[in-house]
């Protein structure tokens, strides 16, 4: 399609998304921080997370020099908590090897935690105007669908012909609307189900003119996603509630949250050094990961006495108001808050 770039940049002026809060910007700490929120998460989750995050962190050398505590809390509730654990250490090896300023260069750039190659062509083009590729899943789906390129876009060598197909399409001049012109047509158009009469290249689309729409991009084969189960354990003494921080790396890394223990477990207060009793136990949750989904059996105690010993360095007495505003994961959030 010869007119591909013409078609989108268009389309884009007149139908793309306008007014975003890191569109008013081409500061490369603004853009970067909008395009790793936006990885997973759609546009109207992102917004009041970004302007609060930004308010509080207005920079890369603010950033840097906050605690992995605090800017967990900030990013806490928008999933996929290794994205804020990657922004924090990217914005330390930017104070430390680029004065505090974000590069430019795309070998350096790509080199920082948590970019890989289309977000470092988004910010790229954004930011400083460079005429690069993107190619995150919604412009995957953009492109099969468009040139009818078979096959699961996981699959290295489809993805490395999507690839040749991006570059081979970047337009000489407009990187910038071109760039987000994809992504707002992604997004909002040649979605899972697709708006396929308001779409600027229906004419030229192969998935549309042989019916093959719903077949593209081919999807990665499922199996079934297995099932873990825990109990939480919600410790109440004295009106605070106990809260353990988890490692730094592993799931919900960094983060505060509740002791586990064994659904079966019958001594898992006494393990912990606290003696008391179990009263009425909240509702179950089943939270999803991308791997497993993780059965949760809420079960409330209250402590009333503790062995010498019993805090252990990596657990802490909150008050209700001070836990629920720790950087905590999405289910404990909701699991605390079932408590008021």
């Amino acid at each position: 399609m010869k007119d591909f770039s013409r078609r989108l940049i268009e389309w884009q002026k007149h139908h793309g998304r306008h007014g975003l809060p890191w569109q008013q910007t081409r500061d490369p700490y603004a853009v970067w921080l909008s395009e790793i929120m936006l990885q997973q998460t759609q546009v109207a989750s992102v917004i009041p997370y970004y302007q609060r995050f930004i308010a509080r962190f207005p920079n890369i050398s603010t950033l840097a020099a906050a605690s992995q505590d605090e800017v967990l809390a900030h990013w806490s509730g928008l999933g996929y908590y290794a994205r804020g654990r990657n922004l924090h250490r990217a914005a330390q090896l930017m104070v430390a090897q680029h004065g505090g300023i974000f590069p430019s260069d795309p070998e350096s750039v790509v080199a920082l935690p948590g970019i890989g190659r289309s977000t470092a062509a988004a910010i790229l083009a954004f930011a400083f105007g460079q005429r690069r590729a993107i190619l995150d899943g919604n412009v995957k789906r953009v492109l099969a669908r468009c040139f009818g390129i078979a096959g699961y876009p996981g699959v290295r060598a489809v993805e490395n012909r999507l690839w040749q197909q991006a570059e081979a399409l970047l337009p000489e001049s407009g990187i910038e609307t071109y760039t987000q012109a994809l992504m707002d047509l992604g997004a909002t158009v040649c979605t899972r189900k697709p708006s396929c009469a308001a779409c600027p290249l229906g004419s030229g689309c192969v998935a549309y003119n042989e019916k093959r729409v719903a077949e593209l991009p081919e999807s990665k084969p499922r199996k079934p996603l297995p099932q873990k189960e825990t109990a939480m354990l919600i410790l109440l003494r004295q009106g605070e509630v106990y809260l353990e921080k988890r490692p730094p790396t592993g799931i919900w890394g960094g983060m505060w949250s509740l002791p586990e223990a064994p659904l079966a477990e019958s001594g898992c207060l006494e393990n912990l050094g606290m003696a008391g009793a179990e009263v009425s136990p909240l509702p179950e949750r089943l939270h999803t990961f991308t791997h497993f989904r993780l059965r949760i059996v809420p079960r409330v105690f209250e402590v009333t006495a503790l062995r010498p010993g019993a805090r252990e360095p990596g657990g802490l007495w909150f008050t209700p108001a001070d836990a629920l505003g720790a950087a905590l994961p999405k289910p404990v959030r909701e699991i605390l808050k079932g408590l008021a």
